[in-house]
């Protein structure tokens, strides 16, 4: 039997320490070449005359116009907040009916017919039937990012526990578990990480349905700050727009990937 020694232990540690200190330096140096590669890429599309494409200056300029008379400040918090209560609730929903779905096989052929069938029908298409269903106010917005949010969380909840290792389930069965003990101990821990991905997508798909959800007779909010730029052919303002929303969703992700490693830590990752 081979045996590492407690020397080679140790000075393998150090190592493998060095390089996982190492991986986020380097990730966060690839990260801002990225985005300053973009911006030159950017800078030179304008400056070679694309038509109507503005600099980052003057998209800059204009982002500076809106925070400065609290315009963009009052259209974030709109938009953040109907983004974040329609996540919340559909991914609050997604996970229980998921498990469900995964856990019970007489729910499974009671639900997975309707989540399949609604799956394929866009988010944006109930945008009508929400109108005449729930009015103009902000329900049919809020519900709308909610059914997005859903439909991606709960099919990632569902392969989660139908995907837990069989090996694992029996063996819990063997030193006597209950079933309600196997899938607090075993199922559950075994899908977070589905779980998460499944938040993550459902997270992009709420914001990507966020500005059809402003169409609803909205007053404020970046979705309807970037149509009423439309209208009077605005470009800097909708590239501010744009920016705002890639940047809140680009940090809820960060955060939600965060929380993910640490509820994770357990499970191998490279």
């Amino acid at each position: 039997m081979s045996v590492v020694s407690v020397p080679e232990q140790t000075a393998a540690q150090p190592g493998a320490a060095r390089r996982t200190g190492r991986r986020p330096v380097r990730t966060l140096a690839l990260n801002i070449a990225a985005v300053l590669i973009g911006l030159a890429a950017w800078s030179l599309l304008s400056v070679v005359g694309v038509q109507g494409l503005p600099g980052p200056l003057t998209v800059a300029e204009r982002a500076g116009e809106l925070i400065a008379d609290g315009t963009l400040a009052t259209d974030v918090l709109a938009s953040l907040r109907r983004v974040l209560l329609g996540f919340v609730l559909g991914t609050a929903l997604a996970v229980p009916v998921g498990f469900l779905m995964g856990w019970y096989t007489t729910a499974r052929g009671l639900l997975e017919p309707y989540v399949q069938f609604f799956r394929t029908i866009p988010p944006l298409a109930i945008i009508p039937l929400a109108i005449v269903l729930l009015g103009i106010g902000e329900v049919p917005k809020v519900f709308v990012i909610f059914l997005a949010a859903f439909l991606s969380s709960v099919v990632a909840a569902f392969q989660g526990v139908v995907d837990v290792d069989r090996t694992l389930i029996n063996a819990a069965r063997v030193l006597g578990a209950s079933d309600r003990t196997i899938f607090a101990k075993v199922v559950v821990p075994a899908s977070l990480p589905f779980i998460l991905v499944g938040m993550r997508i459902g997270l992009g798909s709420a914001w990507g349905t966020l500005v059809a959800a402003e169409l609803i007779a909205a007053q404020e909010g970046l979705g309807f700050r970037m149509q009423q730029a439309q209208l009077y052919y605005d470009l800097p303002t909708i590239f501010v727009g744009l920016i705002s929303i890639g940047v809140l969703g680009l940090a809820m992700d960060r955060l939600l990937l965060f929380a993910g490693r640490r509820l994770t830590s357990w499970q191998e990752t490279r």
